[in-house]
């Protein structure tokens, strides 16, 4: 078991909310309406997820930098964790995007 790549994945969502507090971009912005879309989009990406692998098209595959916690079959751990870290990056680019676009600096 490694913790390698979860350590990665969970290192670049301590990033995402640093620049999240220091702009207030996302959570540190409206909390509230800022949780239910990062739910919104991973439930969104997790019932895609779902579909690929029950279609055998997503699988886990062997990777020795994972830690071989499975949620569902072919679901790890990582991937969920993903999931949240590449919304979280999208709301926090939106949040800038939209900051600049309004005149803030970002």
């Amino acid at each position: 078991m490694s913790l390698a790549y979860l350590a990665a994945l969970l290192l670049a969502l301590a990033c995402m909310v640093a620049c999240d507090r220091r702009w207030r971009l996302f959570f540190f912005a409206d909390a509230r309406r800022a949780a239910l879309v990062l739910v919104a989009g991973v439930a969104y990406f997790l019932a895609w997820d779902a579909v690929g692998i029950a279609f055998d098209v997503f699988f886990r595959g062997d990777s020795p930098y994972q830690t071989g916690v499975l949620l569902a079959p072919e679901l790890p751990l990582e991937e969920v964790v993903f999931l949240v870290l590449l919304s979280y990056l999208t709301m926090n680019l939106y949040g800038a995007a939209a900051r600049r676009r309004r005149g803030g600096a970002a």
